[in-house]
């Protein structure tokens, strides 16, 4: 039936409600596991937290070492002193799952893959994933490299949370990288489940094939993690199916609980607001989406628009927002997309493209 499908892997699910935690269904989510590229969600959330402090510019080049050059399975294809720009390297990494990618991302923010895996596991505890540890940036197995799935459901949380100016990338069915054409490695998902606007796949040998998937529905918001399916069409139908029971348990009106940020301030770094272009640029961020220009009053950050017009008119200060480079500065939207792009901090115009 699946002509690709790989030996049992060990499996485990769990069924979160993305706007207040609340845990629906959970079969064997603490058992530690492979997470396969479910690791990249934390080199992602690292390198969209360092931006937001500072540290690094997304648009400026770096030099693509040897060692990241030489990591194998999915791929960028990179070479040895190639180089590209941290806006790339995390494009590639969220869509592609490019582990050559991840690697670099890894050593351009921290120098070396070894402190950026410490920063790792040090974000991973202040964040409560208390059953994972890390030992590489892109997720291939290694001893001792495990997660779980209320783990990697807690980090997809604080993604959306974090740093909602740059989720609407997990949604990217096709994109551009380093002047290389690539599709997103979810693109099943997304294109099967309505709602559906994330998260990532994973997949190795030992893991099986993995998925933390992101829908929403109405007002209602689920992130749903799967290890261990035995094909890419197996854990779309697992994650649809567990989605599916998500969406029938959840209230549709909840107040939204936000997790505590993860925000160190770190050495020579103040902290700052997170970043919605490269650091040169001094474009501020969004603060919740505009109406005729104007902070809507009755809008959250996340972009739940209350008594809001069926159409209304989201505007941002500039035509640079987020990591696509939109070309609308201003779109007219039914309200559902307004919320969409009010949580990805783009227009609606480069949602569609």
């Amino acid at each position: 039936m699946f002509p690709f499908a790989v030996g049992a892997a060990p499996q485990a699910a769990l069924v979160m409600d993305t706007r207040n935690g609340q845990v629906y269904l959970a079969e064997d989510a603490d058992k530690q596991l492979h997470p396969a590229s479910l690791t990249k969600m934390m080199t992602l959330y690292i390198a969209f937290q360092a931006a937001g402090a500072g540290e690094v510019d997304l648009d400026a080049q770096v030099t693509v070492s040897a060692k990241a050059a030489a990591v194998t399975g999915s791929s960028l294809h990179l070479q040895t002193g190639e180089r590209i720009s941290l806006r790339d390297l995390v494009i590639a990494t969220a869509i592609k799952s490019a582990n050559d990618a991840a690697t670099a991302l890894a050593e351009a923010i921290s120098g070396n893959t070894e402190d950026f895996v410490a920063r790792m596991n040090t974000t991973a505890a202040r964040i409560g994933m208390t059953r994972t540890h890390f030992r590489n940036p892109h997720g291939l197995t290694a001893d001792g490299h495990l997660s779980t799935a209320r783990d990697m459901s807690l980090l997809a949380r604080q993604l959306f949370f974090d740093h909602p100016a740059y989720f609407d990338l997990f949604s990217k069915v096709h994109a551009s990288a380093g002047g290389r054409k690539i599709a997103h490695t979810n693109r099943r998902f997304l294109g099967a489940y309505s709602g559906a606007d994330g998260i990532k796949t994973g997949y190795t040998r030992a893991a099986g094939y993995n998925l933390t998937a992101s829908a929403q529905r109405g007002q209602k918001r689920l992130i749903v993690t799967v290890f261990g399916a035995r094909s890419s069409a197996d854990r779309t139908a697992r994650v649809a199916a567990l989605m599916n029971k998500g969406f029938r348990a959840a209230l549709a009106q909840v107040e939204w609980v936000p997790p505590a940020p993860s925000r160190p301030k770190l050495p020579g770094h103040p902290a700052a607001a997170a970043l919605l272009v490269s650091t040169h640029m001094g474009i501020k961020p969004v603060r919740g989406p505009q109406v005729d220009g104007t902070p809507h009053p009755k809008a959250s950050r996340f972009g739940s628009v209350l008594d809001q017009p069926q159409t209304a008119r989201l505007t941002h200060p500039s035509g640079n927002m987020g990591l696509l480079r939109p070309d609308s500065e201003t779109t007219d939207a039914p309200l559902p997309a307004l919320r969409a792009a009010s949580l990805g901090g783009v227009s609606l115009g480069a949602m569609l493209r």
